[in-house]
């Protein structure tokens, strides 16, 4: 798994401000609260997961279906660092079907997607199928019946971070995504972490750019 390509730290931090590596479960959102009522009685949020310092912010987000790497930090300017165009997002997603060479070139050199309900072409960036199913945990909701037909397992990755941008992607390209994991984060991965597991690390700019 993407994980064996980088290192996990093992030391807390001690700084002014405070940094966390957090493997989000499928179904909560990348928030800590809603003001709106509903949402927060039938939501789940990110404070459930552990003690988080006041003012933590999540860098980016997951949407509620999607799972993995998030990070996490009370420094706004740590959060606009990495979420420059310079730094990889790497993504696992099981798609509906076998998927194509011909998908797998479209998603390498870019693909039409709406964002905001405008065209929207995005960057080139990498895709390759992965030969067997990644060692990743089971997810606690189905997926579908295998009796839908076959799924293939793919990697992305990318610089961006339009809304739901992969799982535009690879609806775009014909294979709709059915389980989307974020593995990777520039020299950050998902590594042993386990579902709803949070690691507080020292530097995380570092680690991200860490080459």
């Amino acid at each position: 798994m993407a994980g064996n390509r980088t290192w996990l730290p093992t030391f807390a931090a001690v700084s002014e401000h405070r940094h966390f590596l957090l493997y989000k479960p499928f179904g909560y959102l990348s928030q800590f609260r809603s003001e709106d009522a509903r949402e927060a009685r039938k939501k789940r949020f990110l404070g459930e997961l552990h003690d988080f310092p006041a003012g933590t912010m999540a860098v980016g987000r997951l949407d509620e279906h999607s799972e993995g790497l998030l990070l996490l930090t009370t420094d706004g300017l740590v959060s606009e660092r990495i979420r420059r165009k310079d730094v990889e997002k790497e993504y696992y997603a099981q798609v509906d079907g076998l998927i194509t060479n011909e998908a797998l070139a479209r998603l390498r050199t870019g693909v039409e997607i709406s964002v905001e309900h405008q065209p929207y072409q995005t960057l080139p960036g990498a895709a390759h199928r992965l030969p067997d199913a990644p060692g990743l945990p089971p997810r606690p909701r189905k997926i579908r019946d295998d009796r839908h037909g076959p799924t293939s397992w793919v990697s992305i990755t990318v610089t961006e971070g339009k809304n739901r941008q992969v799982r535009k992607m690879t609806a775009a390209v014909g294979f709709p995504t059915l389980r989307l994991v974020r593995v990777r984060i520039g020299g950050i991965a998902l590594a042993t972490l386990a579902p709803g597991e949070a690691h507080e690390v020292l530097d995380i700019v570092g680690l991200v750019v860490r080459a």
